[in-house]
């Protein structure tokens, strides 16, 4: 079965604001299925033959839509973010709608999350029908940025079956 919605974080800190953040995102779709904080599997992104990785990669591949958040370093996403995505193969994020979200520490990097993230998705085969979601770390905890993004982008996004059950999100490996 299909994750309803997934969450991937690629930043370096465990339950970091960009945690957070994409959280509160993922609260507008209904909540999060699955989260795979990336800090948390850091030491085996470069093993290829980690059966954990593989199956966070299985499971976001099969979500029916992924929130891909980072925060911004040097004006484009993490490496290891990118250590994750490479992991998938050629459109391997087919049939995925990804919603690309990055915090950063002023406005300067706004541009960062659809010239830098957004393409990276849609090379992997995902639809990103939205604006990717910016929001600077300040206001990481503000509703109001969540909300104003999601009223104009909604309409774009698929129509999401209920949760199944009200449960906590988890990795695969460690609860959330």
């Amino acid at each position: 079965m299909s994750t309803r919605v997934a969450v991937v974080v690629g930043n370096p800190k465990p339950r970091s604001r960009t945690y957070e953040a994409a959280l509160a995102l993922a609260d507008r779709l209904g909540g999060a299925d699955l989260v795979v904080d990336l800090a948390d599997h850091a030491g085996e992104l470069f093993d290829w033959g980690s059966e954990t990785v593989g199956g966070l990669v299985e499971d976001v591949a099969s979500s029916l839509v992924v929130i891909v958040a980072s925060p911004t370093y040097k004006g484009t996403y993490t490496g290891l973010l990118k250590a994750f995505l490479d992991r998938f193969p050629h459109q391997g994020l087919g049939g995925v709608t990804a919603i690309p979200l990055m915090l950063g520490a002023s406005p300067a990097h706004t541009l960062a999350v659809d010239h830098g993230l957004r393409p990276l998705l849609v090379e992997l085969g995902a639809s990103v029908p939205t604006k990717g979601l910016y929001v600077v770390d300040a206001q990481h905890s503000d509703p109001e940025p969540y909300d104003a993004w999601f009223a104009t982008a909604q309409h774009a996004l698929p129509a999401l079956p209920a949760p199944s059950t009200p449960s906590s999100p988890t990795s695969q490996a460690v609860p959330a």
